[in-house]
């Protein structure tokens, strides 16, 4: 399935194919206080709409994900890493995401704080 999604404002737009059968709460730091629920995909599966120049970056501990924000607005709508396997990935905030309905989306509770 494809899903558009957006920051608040619109200046980053995205396209994502995938199965969205469920989402992850963590609890670190960033994510605890971003309120995202992720939903994780190969990179190849999400499409930017917008150039990457309008994104702005931000990483912190291990600096291994790049935490993908609109600098307008500031919603974090992805973020981009690797998985333990060394797959790029990309966890999608579905609550960036267009018409669905996030109370259906079965969610994982991660305990990203003690990592």
């Amino acid at each position: 399935m494809n899903y558009s999604g957006s920051c608040h404002c619109g200046n980053v737009k995205f396209e994502v194919e995938g199965e969205l059968n469920g989402a992850m709460a963590c609890n670190c730091s960033i994510c605890e206080r971003k309120g995202a629920l992720m939903w994780f995909v190969p990179r190849d599966k999400l499409s930017l709409q917008t150039p990457e120049q309008d994104l702005a970056s931000y990483t912190f501990n291990k600096h291994v994900i790049q935490h993908r924000f609109c600098p307008n607005c500031g919603i974090h709508p992805y973020g981009e890493g690797t998985d333990p396997q060394g797959n790029t990935m990309a966890a999608v905030n579905i609550r960036c995401l267009e018409n669905v309905d996030i109370a259906a989306v079965p969610v994982q509770q991660f305990d990203g704080r003690s990592r």
